[in-house]
């Protein structure tokens, strides 16, 4: 027989379920999140310092749109292409972040539908945007640097 848990989410009659109680704490969600963040925008920075024509403002530039860009495509793109996140049964890390989210913001496990299609469009567009702006900022570099 299942066990149903009670949510932490507000309206508290709002009805999810098979919802399954955080496994990991804030900690254990944000420290890996901006380790993995830092690590990230330090790699850009460092890959970017050895384009020699690129000033510093387009590297901080390149270092923002890979941190948006990831982060729309990864985080956001989980949310909005895993409708039942709340009720997953194992740590995975991805459906600990919109548990934990959704208690500031209960639109997200409502799967409120204006929220699912903004999140979903800047999955689909404005990640992979970003990601492209980091290239033609290479790019522009490269260009530069052999002219």
């Amino acid at each position: 027989m299942a066990t149903a848990f009670e949510h932490p989410y507000v309206p508290r009659d709002l009805h999810l379920p098979g919802y399954i109680p955080c496994f990991l704490s804030q900690k254990d969600i944000v420290v890996p999140y901006l380790g993995t963040s830092i690590v990230g925008v330090a790699l850009i920075w460092l890959f970017s310092g050895r384009l020699s024509k690129i000033s510093k403002t387009d590297r901080l530039l390149m270092c923002w749109w890979a941190f948006t860009g990831l982060t729309h495509i990864i985080v956001e793109g989980y949310f909005a292409f895993s409708p039942e996140f709340y009720k997953e049964k194992t740590p995975h890390f991805l459906a600990e972040v919109w548990k934990e989210y959704s208690k500031g913001d209960s639109r997200y496990v409502a799967r409120d539908a204006g929220v699912v299609t903004v999140e979903g469009i800047t999955a689909v567009l404005e990640g992979p945007a970003s990601l492209v702006a980091v290239i033609c900022c290479m790019e522009s570099a490269y260009l530069g640097a052999s002219a």
